[in-house]
């Protein structure tokens, strides 16, 4: 079961994160490194276009399939 939080609790929790002030201790990657690192955080891996046209190829040959077999069927 979750806990539910009161207006209450709600109002202590602003109050304390508004004393501890969390957002002057966040520096974020500091190194080079670092920067390099997190600035692919949104990077997919370039996979999913790759994906894409082998599905349509899939796709195609599936087709192509289809035909010659009904082809081959009708005789």
């Amino acid at each position: 079961m979750k806990s539910q939080w009161t207006p209450e609790r709600r109002q202590r929790q602003a109050t304390a994160i508004q004393r501890w002030k969390p957002w002057e201790k966040s520096t974020g990657p500091r190194t080079p490194e670092g920067k390099a690192i997190v600035s692919r955080n949104a990077n997919k891996g370039g996979k999913r276009e790759l994906l894409r046209e082998e599905m349509r190829e899939f796709r195609q040959f599936i087709k192509d399939a289809t035909v010659i077999l009904d082809e081959a069927t009708q005789c």
